[in-house]
């Protein structure tokens, strides 16, 4: 319950801020340093705008975009210690969104808490992005989640499209020192970090759930405006790819992903359904998500 409530804090956060042009990703960046008393609050202003510019100055892939089709992130890098007068501990909040065809919605696709970051950053160090070489912590963790982003969202167009990306992802982290001098990286690092989620998304038990991804998006939700009830009954379909994945791979951390962007959608697009279409999404909803199976019981 405590990361539901922070992820729900998250959403709310986010959704007052501005967004910034970007080359494929928008990203709106927040850095909040209120728990620290003995630094220079510009230094985090710098840094707040040095991870502006790197994420959305920064080209990530060889696609064009068209301003409208540019990705909306949000960022919130919460330090939350001062290891050195130089290196930090902090957790980095993330956030992205995909626009629903015709209409004026969005629908989230990551909602995600890293609380695995430690970093060293001095005023006005640049932030250099590099796919197969480690140059500092904040740059790869950034450019990790810059590639998810990119990858969960082509997957939702194309059926299994975000690949090169998470790939990408993959090349990242293979860079990273594998000593333990930066958690997050590793598999015995915990069972939620940026290991486990690349693994998942790459990872041939976790392709129903992708597949899923991809008609949940195009076929349900981009359905929704003109053929409400074809939408929702693709959406409850794809479910059982995602129960499928769930016996299978039951721990795999793409399910609690899952369950962090789009449980609250699910609950809201199904209280218009048919009562064996609701029965369903309930059961399935919550055989995966037991811990909060009064809020799926909404449904009815």
């Amino acid at each position: 319950m405590i990361m539901r409530t922070a992820i729900c804090l998250l959403i709310l956060s986010l959704g007052s801020l501005s967004n910034v042009q970007a080359q494929e990703l928008i990203f709106s960046v927040r850095v909040n340093a209120q728990k620290l008393q003995t630094v220079d609050p510009k230094v985090f202003e710098t840094l707040e705008q040095t991870v502006t510019d790197f994420l959305n100055n920064t080209q990530w892939t060889d696609q064009t975009f068209a301003s409208e089709e540019r990705i909306e992130c949000n960022v919130i890098l919460t330090i939350q210690e001062e290891l050195s007068p130089t290196t930090f501990k902090a957790d980095l909040a993330i956030q992205s969104t995909r626009p629903i065809f015709s209409s004026t919605e969005q629908t989230r696709m990551l909602t995600h808490i890293d609380q695995d970051l430690e970093f060293s950053y001095e005023q006005f160090q640049p932030l250099q992005f590099s796919r197969n070489t480690f140059n500092d912590n904040l740059s790869s963790v950034l450019s990790f989640y810059a590639f998810i982003i990119l990858g969960q969202d082509f997957d939702s167009f194309s059926l299994f499209g975000g690949e090169p990306y998470f790939q990408a992802a993959q090349d990242i982290l293979n860079a990273a020192p594998q000593n333990g001098a930066f958690r997050g990286w590793r598999s015995m690092d915990g069972n939620q970090n940026r290991f486990w989620m690349i693994e998942n998304l790459l990872s041939p038990r976790v392709r129903p759930y992708r597949e899923a991804m991809y008609n949940y998006h195009r076929y349900g939700l981009d359905m929704m405006s003109e053929k409400p009830d074809e939408g929702r009954a693709v959406i409850a379909q794809y479910l059982d790819n995602i129960q499928d994945v769930y016996q299978s791979y039951p721990n795999a951390m793409i399910l609690q992903m899952f369950l962090n962007a789009k449980s609250d959608e699910i609950i809201q697009i199904f209280k218009r359904g048919v009562g064996s279409e609701k029965d369903k999404v309930i059961k399935i909803m919550t055989r995966i998500d037991a811990t909060n199976a009064s809020e799926y019981r909404q449904i009815r």
